[in-house]
């Protein structure tokens, strides 16, 4: 059977499945049993089991439930209810004022955690509760939190860069640097988007404050003292060495439970609920991580990725057809895989096509994180999706709806870095110099 028709199986099965109400982990499990039990010759039970083991016994994953555990900290403790005050007169006159917090805590909080999912789950438990009490739209907010949580790939420190790294033999460093100024220019867009429709639609955001004095703002700033403390100190410990991005998430709740308890916002009951909410949280994202990683294996032994891959390489495209065809084919790949997976299993085959059609490894290492990006988004295994329908209740089609725009805005970064790869490696070239 060709892998058209074994691909077409396998995703009408899971649509099926989720439609039908069935757990997102149980679906992905599901079909990948199908696709090495009808459509392979290995045996699916021996994979389940390995899949599953080794897809959560990784010390990076470990940072997961931690950072997680320290957003439930600043939530239960009021914490996150002074950033917002603080951050609010300095908004006020900014279109969409506190939505952009999800954008710029999404940013900070990516450049600590590494992991798109740790930074969609942590941001969302802190903004969003506050977000709607203060009566802004759930539909920007759930689509900006989905496509924001994202920019945990892309500014550095990165797991999946480092992927991309030792799979493209690479300079980690190089392509570190190369994150930050697209990271930057996605935050321009996602808040540009968001001052863009909040002046088309003044009455679904709520009533500006009354004008403050610039000594008023200064006074109101002392309650991000806490929160701004505890986001240098997880910084200084990851920039100074003393952790590693892995490490820095225990001095991270370290610092949350020593300035809540300091703060007075501490006790033992909203201790032990932070404690289960951050067990529940991190339980289902490792689950589904699971049958994903078992859906991976299937798709590594059928093979379509790489059939994919060997099929553009054979169309002799030239540079910029190559990469518009590349595009196409990843975003097919990311409705099926995670991104770390999409990047090890065509490597072998897209790399040398970068190379030979004269595009820059480090350049090609962000295109790819913002295809990653994008699959993280894009339904019907888009992990963000799951991560906020687990945390809100809400159907992933809704949320996924609700990212259209910002999608479109990752899709416009991809676009400004292709023809613009400047924006990619000017910083890199700066810094280390020009490569021969």
């Amino acid at each position: 059977m060709d892998i058209l028709t074994v691909g077409g199986i396998l995703l009408f099965l899971m649509l099926l499945l989720l439609s039908g109400g069935v757990w997102i982990a149980m679906t992905l499990a599901i079909c990948g049993w199908v696709g090495q039990a009808f459509f392979t010759t290995t045996a699916p039970a021996k994979n389940l089991f390995s899949s599953f083991w080794e897809s959560n016994a990784s010390w990076e994953l470990a940072a997961l439930p931690l950072f997680i555990w320290m957003g439930e900290i600043l939530f239960r403790t009021k914490l996150s209810e002074q950033m917002f005050e603080g951050l609010r007169p300095w908004l006020n006159a900014v279109p969409g004022r506190l939505m952009h917090t999800t954008i710029l805590g999404c940013g900070i909080f990516g450049s600590v955690s590494g992991s798109s999912a740790a930074t969609c789950a942590t941001i969302s438990k802190v903004a969003l509760p506050e977000l709607m009490k203060r009566g802004y739209d759930e539909k920007l907010a759930l689509g900006s939190l989905a496509t924001a949580g994202t920019l945990g790939i892309l500014i550095p420190p990165s797991i999946t860069m480092v992927v991309y790294a030792v799979a493209a033999d690479a300079s980690i460093i190089r392509i570190f640097l190369a994150g930050f100024l697209p990271g930057f220019l996605l935050m321009a867009l996602f808040s540009g988007y968001i001052m863009w429709w909040s002046w088309r639609n003044p009455e679904l955001v709520p009533a500006a404050d009354p004008p403050t004095t610039f000594w008023q703002k200064i006074v109101a700033s002392k309650q991000l003292i806490p929160c701004a403390l505890l986001i240098i100190f997880v910084c200084w410990v990851l920039i100074a060495g003393y952790a590693t991005a892995t490490e820095c998430a225990a001095y991270g709740v370290a610092g949350s439970l020593a300035i809540a308890a300091f703060g007075g916002g501490l006790t033992w009951q909203n201790f032990c609920e932070g404690l289960m909410g951050t067990t529940r949280t991190s339980c289902m994202i490792m689950f589904i991580l699971a049958g994903a990683a078992f859906l991976t294996k299937t798709m590594a032994f059928t093979g379509i990725p790489r059939e994919l891959a060997e099929w553009v390489s054979a169309m002799n495209l030239s540079p910029y057809a190559l990469i518009a065809v590349l595009t196409v084919v990843y975003l097919i790949l990311g409705t099926a895989l995670d991104g770390i997976s999409m990047i090890v299993l065509t490597a072998a085959v897209v790399l040398p096509m970068i190379q030979k059609a004269g595009f820059d490894l480090v350049w090609f290492g962000i295109f790819i994180v913002l295809l990653v990006e994008i699959a993280e988004v894009t339904p019907p295994v888009g992990f963000n999706l799951f991560v906020l329908q687990n945390m809100t209740g809400k159907d992933s089609n809704t949320i996924a709806r609700a990212a259209l725009p910002f999608f479109a805005c990752l899709v416009v970064c991809i676009v400004l870095v292709t023809v613009f790869p400047q924006i990619v490696t000017y910083l890199p070239d700066l810094v280390m110099g020009k490569e021969k």
